[in-house]
């Protein structure tokens, strides 16, 4: 074995440590059944199922997308109360929009959050394109500048979005550009106190890390994205490892694989190939203690899908 995949083969075992430790621990103390179930969807091969199994970490911070209740914005705070979650993740290109807020409806927003107990644990903010197209991308990045001030204002530590592609040439021109513009945007951050997290999955977990250490010090943050990953054919687990200090928040999505076409499909959550036990167990080994948050694109039907995600989570660790 070459020392590149003994290294990666030696960090997956330093992660999955905690988790089969603590699996195989609960399941001799406390006589806990391995239990596994399958889900057939059109078009993909059966995935397993990962019962929700006790595992030795605190308590989740869970949060959800409150795009993905597809409510109006404050009928969805209401349902996300009552689905017993700590924080909410809201969209900057949904209802509310940080061009059109002013500080009266800012204050009014987070009334109604402090009134259901709840916190902005993010601010979503999808662009057509990423940081490494140069079509654009000044306006791009005042944009996200402006997402970035508004979850500031919030109490939203971070802004998610996509990265865009990470160039294998560190001396090509969209290197430079990707390398600059995050450096800009990573030091605006620093000033306003709120992150660039972008999402996991669009490329290997390598890539990323080689971008985030090419960067000032936490110019740039993480969002790991499980479904993300499988759906591109990535390893989740791997992504934990190789991103493990820069993962400042996670989405709660599970995803299969197509082998028919190649590609993959959202499932709801502990019914795709995403070890969220095992990525759990791996998370703690960083120390991880954020949100992990609740999104479904496509539910059939948002609210029960989404409680039973959570108590999907919830399980987990009791």
């Amino acid at each position: 074995m070459d020392k590149g995949h003994g290294g990666r083969a030696e960090g997956l075992g330093r992660a999955l440590g905690s988790y089969y430790y603590a699996r195989c621990g609960r399941t001799n103390s406390m006589g806990a059944v391995d239990r596994t179930a399958t889900i057939i969807t059109s078009g993909i091969k059966p995935a397993v199922r990962h019962a929700a199994e006790p595992l030795a970490v605190s308590a989740l911070n869970v949060a959800i997308q409150l795009t993905g209740l597809r409510m109006p914005f404050r009928k969805a705070v209401v349902a996300a109360a009552r689905l017993g979650v700590r924080g909410v993740e809201i969209d900057a290109r949904g209802e509310l929009r940080p061009d059109q807020l002013d500080q009266t409806g800012l204050r009014e927003v987070r009334r109604l959050l402090e009134e259901h107990e709840l916190r902005a644990v993010a601010i979503n903010f999808r662009t057509r394109r990423g940081y490494d197209a140069d079509d654009q991308i000044d306006r791009r990045v005042a944009a996200t500048k402006a997402a970035m001030r508004f979850a500031a204002q919030l109490g939203a530590p971070v802004v998610v979005n996509q990265l865009g592609r990470v160039p294998d040439d560190v001396k090509s021109p969209a290197w430079k550009l990707l390398t600059e513009t995050l450096a800009d945007v990573g030091n605006f951050g620093h000033h306003v106190g709120a992150s660039l997290a972008v999402q996991s999955g669009g490329q290997g977990g390598a890539d990323l890390r080689r971008l985030i250490d090419a960067l000032p010090e936490a110019a740039l943050v993480v969002t790991l994205d499980p479904a993300n990953a499988i759906i591109n054919g990535h390893s989740p687990l791997e992504d934990v490892v190789a991103l493990g200090p820069s993962i400042a928040y996670v989405h709660a999505r599970d995803a299969a694989r197509d082998l028919a076409q190649g590609g993959g499909l959202e499932v709801p959550l502990g019914r795709g190939t995403a070890d969220f036990p095992a990525l759990l167990g791996a998370l703690e080994n960083f120390g991880y203690r954020g949100f992990f948050c609740v999104a479904r694109q496509q539910a059939q039907v948002p609210v029960e899908e989404f409680a039973q995600a959570v108590a999907y989570l919830n399980q987990i660790v009791q």
